[in-house]
């Protein structure tokens, strides 16, 4: 582990301490503010799709199990959705056989888990972040993590994801995005 001698960095405007990764200042971003980024940028996808047309859903991932543009957005959706559940305590969906191939059937299971992840994030007590629960996944088996872990997860796992479809657009001709980067988004100052 890099240790740093307590500084503050004259750019970034936070104290360091005993790591280089841990910010002094109450300043932290938020999960309230992760979620208004990407549910800024999942509408803006789906503007995006709208515009493009049905053949950017098929844009092909290669051999991955969610091998289209259309089965990732899908795969993005159902984990966020299935988390959500998990912290609800609520039965998970299932995934379907297959992924649905029409936008509005892909972009129509993004609400269902958004509202349940916010509705948990409103009534999560602070001594209930650290709790471990333990679940099945489809592609890792037997996990176990708390639900601050989960929460962080849904949302990361959702950006990673994001950027491989920009790329893999970008790749298969379709460049004309806008800046994905948080730096250039109104959702937090």
């Amino acid at each position: 582990m890099w240790v740093a001698k307590r500084r503050s960095h004259p750019h970034l405007r936070i104290a360091m301490t005993e790591t280089a990764a841990a910010p002094v200042t109450a300043q932290a971003l938020s999960f309230r503010e992760l979620l208004a980024y990407t549910d800024e940028e999942t509408r803006r996808w789906e503007a995006w799709f709208r515009h493009a047309g049905p053949a950017a859903l098929r844009v092909s991932l290669g051999d991955a199990k969610w091998n289209t543009v259309g089965g990732l957005i899908y795969h993005i959706f159902m984990v966020e959705r299935r988390y959500a559940e998990r912290l609800l305590g609520e039965p998970v969906t299932p995934y379907a056989d297959r992924a649905p191939a029409e936008l509005d059937e892909i972009f129509a299971v993004y609400p269902e888990g958004r509202s349940r992840l916010e509705r948990y994030l409103a009534q999560a007590r602070p001594e209930e972040w650290g709790e471990v629960i333990t679940f099945e996944t489809v592609s890792a088996g037997t996990l176990s993590a708390s639900k601050r872990k989960i929460v962080a997860h849904a949302l990361v796992h959702g950006i990673r994801h994001w950027a491989q479809i920009a790329t893999a657009l970008r790749q298969a001709g379709h460049g004309e995005q806008w800046m994905h980067d948080l730096l250039a988004s109104p959702a937090l100052a």
